[in-house]
Order: C-alpha cells, then structure tokens, then sequence
C-alpha cells in the first residue's frame, strides 16, 4: 500500500521559513517525480514544486526563489524548504507521486502525467 504522509506544518509569521516534510512508503523504486501542492479556501489546487529522481527540480513561479525542494532517497522523505514566507502562501500543502520520473518543463512545479498518488496534507499558515 502506497502511502504518503505529511508532516511539519503549523503557523509562522511573514517573512519566516518552515520545512515540511513527506514520509513515502510502499515501495520501493525511487524512479519517479514527485511533487507538492498547494490549496488554499476558495482557489483551485496549484503545483509548487517537482523534482524527479535525479534531482531535477522546477517550481512555480509564486514560489521560485523561495522554495526549494528536495528528496532524501535512502530515507525516501521528500522535503520542501518555505523561505520569506508570505501571508498569500498559505494553504494545505499536499505531497503527490506522479507516473513517470520527468519534470513538465512547461508547467513549473508539476512533472508530466498524471498524479497516482497524495498525501492528505499539512496545514501552513502564514500570519502577516
């Protein structure tokens, strides 16, 4: 069974960082992009950021700059660094495992296919 789980969320005021982090098991091949979204009330889910196995990684254009992702493979985490924080950053931040191990070079913070598999999320708010 496929799991991915979300931890490290919480409350932080602008201009401060926080790392969240996705604990993925269930298997065992590390040969596939991974991602995180976001989700904010009243707006529609958006890519934030995507790395593939090699360590590729894209991101969206509200986060670039400020975001970074990462991945430890032997640990399989997947983790997302949040820097100058903004108060428009806040949202529930899913963790998602892709089909294939290729970032989407046309849509920054999303890799190519479709989404197998999320995590139920972690809350970050940022207070201004």
């Amino acid at each position: 069974l496929v799991q991915l789980v979300e931890s490290g969320g919480g409350s932080v005021e602008a201009g401060g960082s926080l790392r969240i982090s996705c604990q993925i098991s269930g298997y065992t091949s590390n040969s596939y992009c991974m991602s995180w979204f976001r989700q904010a009330p009243g707006k529609e889910r958006e890519g934030v950021a995507a790395i593939d196995s090699d360590g590729a990684a894209s991101y969206g254009d509200s986060v670039q700059g400020r975001f970074t992702i990462s991945q430890d493979n032997a640990k399989k985490i997947l983790y997302l660094q949040m820097n100058s924080l903004k108060a428009e950053d806040t949202a529930r931040y899913y963790c998602a495992r892709w089909g294939t191990d290729a970032i989407n070079t046309r849509s920054g913070g999303n890799c190519l296919g479709g989404v197998n598999f999320w995590g139920q999320g972690t809350q970050v708010t940022v207070s201004s």
